[in-house]
Protein backbone atom coordinates (compact mmCIF):
# COMPACT_ATOMS: atom_id res chain seq x y z
CA UNK A 1 0.00 0.00 0.00
CA UNK A 2 2.65 2.06 1.31
CA UNK A 3 4.56 1.37 -2.13
CA UNK A 4 1.38 2.21 -4.30
CA UNK A 5 1.49 5.36 -2.23
CA UNK A 6 4.81 6.79 -3.14
CA UNK A 7 4.23 5.20 -7.12
CA UNK A 8 1.35 7.40 -7.45
CA UNK A 9 2.66 10.70 -6.25
CA UNK A 10 6.26 9.72 -7.89
CA UNK A 11 4.30 9.63 -11.31
CA UNK A 12 4.67 12.65 -13.72
CA UNK A 13 1.69 14.89 -13.98
CA UNK A 14 -0.77 14.76 -16.96
CA UNK A 15 -0.66 16.95 -19.44
CA UNK A 16 -3.58 19.55 -18.69
CA UNK A 17 -6.82 18.43 -21.02
CA UNK A 18 -10.01 20.70 -21.82
CA UNK A 19 -12.91 19.38 -19.75
CA UNK A 20 -16.35 18.98 -21.73
CA UNK A 21 -18.99 20.40 -20.02
CA UNK A 22 -20.68 17.08 -19.51
CA UNK A 23 -17.63 16.10 -17.63
CA UNK A 24 -18.06 19.14 -15.37
CA UNK A 25 -21.59 18.33 -14.78
CA UNK A 26 -20.84 14.93 -13.75
CA UNK A 27 -18.30 15.75 -11.16
CA UNK A 28 -20.43 18.36 -9.46
CA UNK A 29 -23.61 15.91 -9.03
CA UNK A 30 -21.15 13.07 -8.18
CA UNK A 31 -20.23 15.60 -5.45
CA UNK A 32 -23.47 16.55 -4.72
CA UNK A 33 -24.27 12.78 -4.08
CA UNK A 34 -21.38 12.16 -2.10
CA UNK A 35 -22.19 14.92 -0.03
CA UNK A 36 -25.78 14.05 0.57
CA UNK A 37 -24.85 10.18 1.39
CA UNK A 38 -22.40 12.15 4.17
CA UNK A 39 -25.27 14.27 5.54
CA UNK A 40 -27.95 10.96 5.52
CA UNK A 41 -24.81 8.84 7.28
CA UNK A 42 -24.75 11.51 9.70
CA UNK A 43 -28.30 12.77 10.96
CA UNK A 44 -28.95 8.56 11.12
CA UNK A 45 -25.80 8.11 13.39
CA UNK A 46 -26.97 10.94 15.60
CA UNK A 47 -30.81 9.90 15.17
CA UNK A 48 -29.73 6.42 16.26
CA UNK A 49 -27.61 8.06 18.92
CA UNK A 50 -30.27 10.08 20.65
CA UNK A 51 -32.71 7.16 20.96
CA UNK A 52 -30.32 4.92 22.38
CA UNK A 53 -29.48 7.98 24.94
CA UNK A 54 -33.66 8.11 25.78
CA UNK A 55 -33.67 4.60 25.64
CA UNK A 56 -30.90 4.24 28.46
CA UNK A 57 -32.56 7.27 30.72
CA UNK A 58 -35.88 5.75 30.66
CA UNK A 59 -36.69 4.76 34.20
CA UNK A 60 -38.04 1.25 35.17
CA UNK A 61 -39.59 -0.72 38.21
CA UNK A 62 -37.04 -3.52 39.12
CA UNK A 63 -38.51 -5.58 41.76
CA UNK A 64 -35.72 -8.05 43.34
CA UNK A 65 -37.29 -11.41 44.39
CA UNK A 66 -35.16 -13.32 47.17
CA UNK A 67 -35.99 -17.31 47.84
CA UNK A 68 -34.24 -17.30 51.05
CA UNK A 69 -36.35 -14.76 52.74
CA UNK A 70 -39.43 -14.90 50.56
CA UNK A 71 -39.26 -11.32 50.21
CA UNK A 72 -39.42 -8.84 47.72
CA UNK A 73 -38.05 -5.35 46.95
CA UNK A 74 -39.10 -2.33 44.17
CA UNK A 75 -36.61 -0.03 43.16
CA UNK A 76 -36.88 2.35 40.44
CA UNK A 77 -33.81 2.17 38.04
CA UNK A 78 -32.77 3.35 34.85
CA UNK A 79 -32.50 1.24 32.27
CA UNK A 80 -28.48 2.06 31.84
CA UNK A 81 -27.69 1.55 35.12
CA UNK A 82 -28.52 -2.27 34.93
CA UNK A 83 -25.70 -4.82 34.55
CA UNK A 84 -25.51 -8.84 34.51
CA UNK A 85 -24.88 -8.28 38.42
CA UNK A 86 -25.59 -4.73 40.06
CA UNK A 87 -27.56 -1.97 39.48
CA UNK A 88 -27.43 1.36 40.49
CA UNK A 89 -31.07 2.82 41.73
CA UNK A 90 -32.23 6.13 40.72
CA UNK A 91 -31.43 7.52 44.70
CA UNK A 92 -28.10 6.70 44.08
CA UNK A 93 -27.70 3.01 46.11
CA UNK A 94 -26.10 0.39 44.44
CA UNK A 95 -27.36 -3.22 45.04
CA UNK A 96 -25.54 -6.19 44.11
CA UNK A 97 -26.93 -9.20 43.35
CA UNK A 98 -26.94 -12.74 43.76
CA UNK A 99 -27.23 -16.13 41.44
CA UNK A 100 -30.30 -16.82 43.10
CA UNK A 101 -32.09 -13.65 43.50
CA UNK A 102 -34.72 -13.60 40.81
CA UNK A 103 -35.04 -9.93 39.13
CA UNK A 104 -38.22 -8.92 37.56
CA UNK A 105 -38.25 -5.58 35.06
CA UNK A 106 -41.43 -3.79 34.32
CA UNK A 107 -42.20 -0.39 33.15
CA UNK A 108 -42.33 2.23 36.00
CA UNK A 109 -45.94 3.53 36.43
CA UNK A 110 -45.21 6.88 37.82
CA UNK A 111 -42.44 9.10 35.81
Amino acid sequence: MIAGALFYIRKPARAAKAEKTADVGKQILFRYVIYGLIAFSLLGSSGYWYWNWQDGNQIVDVTIVSPNIASSEVYQVRKRDITNNMLTTVDGISIRLSNQERVIIAKSKKQ
